[in-house]
Order: C-alpha cells, then sequence, then structure tokens
C-alpha cells in the first residue's frame, strides 16, 4: 500500500513538475521575444517616420508642381479666343494707275 501511495504521489508529483515547467518555459520565451520586440521597436518608428517624411515630401513636390502648372494655364493667354491678329495690308507699287 504504502508503494502505491508512493508511486501515486511521485507521479502527481511529475504531473504538476512538468505543467509548470512548461509554463515556465513558455513565460521565458516570451518574455525574451518582448524585449527583442521592444528593442527594435524605436528603429522602427525612426524608419517609419523617414518614410513618411520622404512620401510627404515628393508628394507636396508633385502638388507644387501641379499647382504652379494650373496657375500659369489660368493665367496665360489663350490664343484659341484671341482676336483676330492685324490683316496683312496690300503692297502697293509705285506703279500706281496702269
Amino acid at each position: 500500500m504504502e508503494q502505491l501511495l508512493l508511486g501515486v504521489l511521485l507521479l502527481v508529483g511529475l504531473v504538476i513538475g512538468s505543467v509548470l515547467g512548461a509554463a515556465y518555459a513558455r513565460a521565458r520565451r516570451g518574455w525574451a521575444d518582448y524585449r527583442t520586440a521592444r528593442s527594435t521597436v524605436p528603429g522602427a518608428r525612426r524608419t517609419a517616420w523617414l518614410l513618411i517624411r520622404a512620401v510627404t515630401t515628393k508628394v507636396g513636390v508633385i502638388l507644387l508642381l501641379l499647382v504652379g502648372a494650373v496657375a500659369y494655364a489660368a493665367t496665360a493667354p489663350d490664343h484659341d479666343r484671341a482676336g483676330p491678329g492685324p490683316s496683312p495690308t496690300p503692297i502697293t507699287s509705285g506703279r500706281a494707275g496702269r
């Protein structure tokens, strides 16, 4: 009877120990992954801001060029609607009356 009780207690201890050991190992791995991710965040944040700044600069330059082109087109004379130009004058020769 004592051997059976000792065997059951040993089995229960092994099950509890393996469950707790697996949980502890998982927690350690999670903590290590968290520290690794936390250390890469400032670099990723800096990279993200650099990319955002580059994209907004390019978009801003393109918008300025488009606004300038529209302003130029709005203020430039419209050659299709311009009034008639001076008509050519007939050339009079010195031999009038012939």
